[in-house]
């Protein structure tokens, strides 16, 4: 297919710079065709490194040329849910950054916005979903391969304590939860396809900051549980390994593996362990091109907009558990 999206780039954040846009560089079937910064020069120096034809000084811009296609929103996430209605609006596609947005009724605000325009795709850019070993993994649970999945077991932490992060800042969606916390909710809602029955939370919060610095959660589905914690105030740290009644899968890397050697699973069954590698890719490359083709051939989206409600939902109950000091039940 010879056909490419024209992708726009609203914001130049770190995520954008150093992972989305080099990837979508490699696409298919989208091209980088424009970035907007509030920043002017900023524009202009990520368009020059990238070779981006376009660069704007404002997202109003952006928004109104009439060659874009399709944006992509890095920004902080308390303007995600507006930016990305402003793009509805604007007539172009959205692929938004998780978390969609800071709660779920702005959630399922932007899923309101978007059925008034059924002929643009909307979708929150949860990568890992996209990536072979998670498509594997998938496969393998649904044939049981390890027998029932029982418990999941997970987590996702780095190190940042500098009071200028975007992560410690409460008004900008910051703490752990809202930033890599929502991968070990997401992965476990994904592998055992359901919402969770009840919820049990454990969250430290910084104390200057205000901000969750460390979540413990156990989620219960009706089949099993998922058990993890996030954290951006423990070193670099990410796992996941499902469990059933005949074995388990266990991951290298769950949310960033690799762009320049193979990823690697490991299936264990008994006392037989069985590796499992697999083609060298790039995770954001696969979600661009997956999302172009929906725009392509008006198909559904990877990931429908509803998941993103049900995702920022359960961050709100392990926030109310934790408030409570009780199991909540959904």
């Amino acid at each position: 297919m010879d056909k490419k999206i024209k992708w726009g780039i609203l914001g130049t954040a770190h995520i954008a710079t150093e992972h989305v846009i080099p990837a979508m560089l490699n696409c298919l079937h989208g091209a980088v065709h424009a970035i907007a910064s509030r920043n002017l020069e900023k524009a202009k120096d990520i368009s020059a490194q990238f070779k981006i034809p376009k660069s704007y000084g404002s997202y109003e811009e952006l928004l109104a040329d009439e060659d874009i296609d399709a944006i992509y929103i890095p920004l902080p996430n308390h303007l995600h849910v507006e930016w990305a209605i402003k793009a509805l609006q604007a007539d172009k596609h959205v692929l938004v950054e998780k978390p969609v947005g800071l709660s779920s009724k702005e959630a399922e605000k932007l899923l309101k916005a978007s059925q008034k325009y059924p002929h643009l795709k909307v979708m929150e850019a949860y990568m890992y979903r996209h990536h072979p070993q998670w498509v594997k993994a998938k496969e393998l649970v649904a044939q049981k391969v390890i027998g029932e999945v029982k418990t999941i077991q997970s987590s996702f932490s780095f190190y940042e304590d500098d009071p200028n992060s975007i992560v410690n800042k409460k008004e900008f969606g910051g703490g752990s939860l809202m930033d890599i916390g929502g991968y070990p909710i997401s992965l476990s809602r994904f592998i055992f396809n359901s919402e969770p029955k009840s919820i049990s939370s454990v969250i430290e919060y910084h104390p200057e900051f205000m901000v969750d610095v460390l979540a413990s959660g156990i989620l219960e589905f009706e089949t099993g549980t998922s058990v993890f914690f996030s954290s951006t105030l423990l070193a670099d740290n990410q796992q996941a390994q499902i469990f059933g009644t005949k074995g388990n899968i266990r991951f290298e890397l769950p949310f960033n593996p690799p762009i320049d050697r193979p990823a690697k699973i490991w299936i264990t069954i008994d006392d037989m362990c069985q590796s499992i590698e697999f083609d060298i890719c790039n995770q954001y490359t696969i979600q661009a091109d997956l999302f172009a083709l929906s725009v392509i051939n008006n198909t559904a989206v990877p990931t429908p907009l509803e998941d993103a409600v049900k995702n920022m939902i359960v961050t709100e109950k392990l926030e109310e558990s934790n408030l409570k000091g009780q199991r909540i039940f959904l």
